[in-house]
């Protein structure tokens, strides 16, 4: 919750009963009674009261007990293990604790200058993380590997593109151990304007399963646009024009920098669980009830974090609160109704993390894996200007590209592919452990003409609210949109639970199963 707001809802509780906060401030703007409810559950989910839901927190765990209270109380079965509700998701975490690290260039002529950690600069958080590292610092462009030449001992310096046909971060990463650095160092790109770098990071920490390999300890390291000035100077290089270039993908030189880089770190680690809740509606039909359409969106968030214009609490009100309260509302529609195919419900964890929880279920479902026939994920929707388009991720890779396209045909929405594949959307959500298996899946995106007044609000969305606490529930929205993509959903639901067949990949798709 914004600062601002909390002052005012307290200030009207003083004033008496006359000037109280409405229990749901939004309801004016809200048409129709179906969206009213899947907003009180927003509202209940990621209000302040559930922390923003990080993994393992108090916050998270009463999010999860009320997701599978409203299960329960919609008719639904328990689909996890043992009969219960959840599934435990065993997890092991490295943190780099603020308190204890410390960022310095140390010039060539003695002068210090301190980096702001978690506003200028970010390290990936390893087990094997040394206490300290400091060497010299050499650029060498986008480090593809002819590139890394006299790093040894070195941090490498590289420009941290994200455009296709350039170096991909893990590349680079490579091609720097390979070289013999010590570190690597990666330089936002500020012309990424499809989603611009933000900061300050909310906190540098490492989560994976706890039965996992350890994490290896080559420091990798990122750095703010704003900061690559302060980085190079006495180069003699221009850091604006080095950032420009680099956005247009023009040739980048290389040059060592007239300075070392000392970094020190603590690390914090811990091992917990932290639960999927499943629920299960049963199919109706004899032949097609053992056959499970998967709906799925993500329950965890970012808890608190580093503060962003002093709010410090990541409430994740449309990332992804408000797609589990759709879950949740489509269960309570289907009170007393099935489909012909089983539908289960599945709330993850662990999304935000390198979707976890979604990795962890396909690996251990709770159901027949060979029954496993579609998964339908709701992520990366910002209902912000009117729905015209969508945006379907893996639209052309199975038949459910065109489940989708009838539904949204009789509904003037134009089904879209994905026209922005650099940002990486397809791997990014809980979709994609499903497609790693083989499942057919899909997932959408609130989709605009480029130039438009949606495109607008869309990027100042991702430049302002994702991964920051502004992802509240005092922003923009516009509501008739959401309506109108919750009824989409409804209808591609029951479209796929209730069709002769099964979802089927087309011979084309790159990820199709192979014999």
């Amino acid at each position: 919750m914004r600062p601002v707001l909390a002052v005012s809802l307290a200030l009207a509780c003083l004033a008496g009963p006359a000037l109280a906060a409405p229990a749901h401030p939004r309801d004016r703007e809200i048409k129709d009674a179906d969206t009213r409810a899947w907003w009180h559950t927003t509202e209940a989910l990621s209000g302040d009261a559930m922390e923003g839901r990080d993994l393992a927190s108090p916050g998270y765990d009463r999010a999860a007990r009320l997701v599978a209270d409203r299960f329960k109380a919609a008719g639904l079965k328990p689909a996890g293990e043992n009969g219960t509700w959840f599934q435990e998701v065993p997890l092991h975490e490295v943190e780099v604790v603020k308190a204890g690290t410390g960022f310095t260039l140390i010039r060539d002529d003695g002068a210090e200058v301190p980096l702001a950690f978690l506003h200028q600069i970010s390290v990936r958080a390893a087990d094997d993380l040394p206490s300290m590292v400091q060497a010299p610092l050499a650029f060498r462009g986008y480090c593809a590997p002819e590139a890394m030449t006299e790093v040894r001992g070195r941090i490498a310096v590289c420009f941290n593109t994200r455009r296709n046909g350039q170096t991909t971060s893990a590349a680079r990463a490579k091609a720097a151990q390979a070289a013999g650095a010590l570190a690597i160092l990666q330089v936002d790109d500020p012309g990424f304007t499809l989603e611009p770098p933000r900061w300050p990071a909310a906190y540098a920490r490492t989560i994976a399963f706890a039965d996992a390999a350890p994490s290896p300890g080559f420091v990798g390291m990122t750095l703010s646009a704003e900061a690559f000035a302060t980085l190079i100077e006495g180069s003699g290089r221009d850091g604006a024009a080095i950032l420009a270039d680099g956005g247009a993908q023009r040739p980048l030189e290389s040059f060592d920098i007239p300075a070392r880089l000392r970094a020190t770190f603590a690390l914090a680690t811990r091992d917990y669980s932290s639960r999927n809740v499943l629920a299960v509606l049963p199919g109706t039909d004899p032949t097609l009830a053992p056959e499970h359409l998967v709906v799925s969106a993500h329950l965890d968030g970012y808890g608190f974090g580093e503060p962003v214009a002093g709010d410090g609490l990541y409430n994740g009100a449309l990332d992804d609160a408000a797609y589990v309260a759709l879950l949740v509302r489509l269960a309570e529609r289907q009170k007393g109704h099935g489909y012909r195919r089983s539908v289960l419900f599945a709330a993850f964890t662990g999304e935000e993390k390198g979707l976890l929880g979604a990795n962890w279920f396909v690996r251990h479902p709770t159901v027949d894996p060979q029954g496993l026939v579609a998964d339908i994920n709701l992520d990366q929707l910002r209902p912000l200007f009117p729905l015209k388009i969508l945006t379907a991720l893996a639209v052309d890779d199975t038949s459910l590209g065109d489940t989708a396209r009838q539904v949204a045909g009789g509904m003037d929405i134009q089904i879209r592919p994905d026209g922005e594949t650099e940002r990486g959307l397809l791997q990014r959500a809980d979709h994609w452990p499903f497609m790693g298996v083989g499942v057919p899946a899909i997932g959408f995106i609130f989709g605009y003409d480029p130039g438009t007044e949606a495109e607008a609000r869309y990027r100042e969305w991702y430049q302002v609210r994702y991964h920051r606490p502004q992802d509240d529930l005092g922003q923009p929205m516009d509501f008739g949109a959401a309506a109108k993509f919750n009824s989409f959903f409804y209808k591609l639901t029951q479209a796929v639970a209730d069709a002769d067949t099964r979802p089927t990949w087309k011979p084309e798709s790159a990820y199709r199963p192979r014999p």
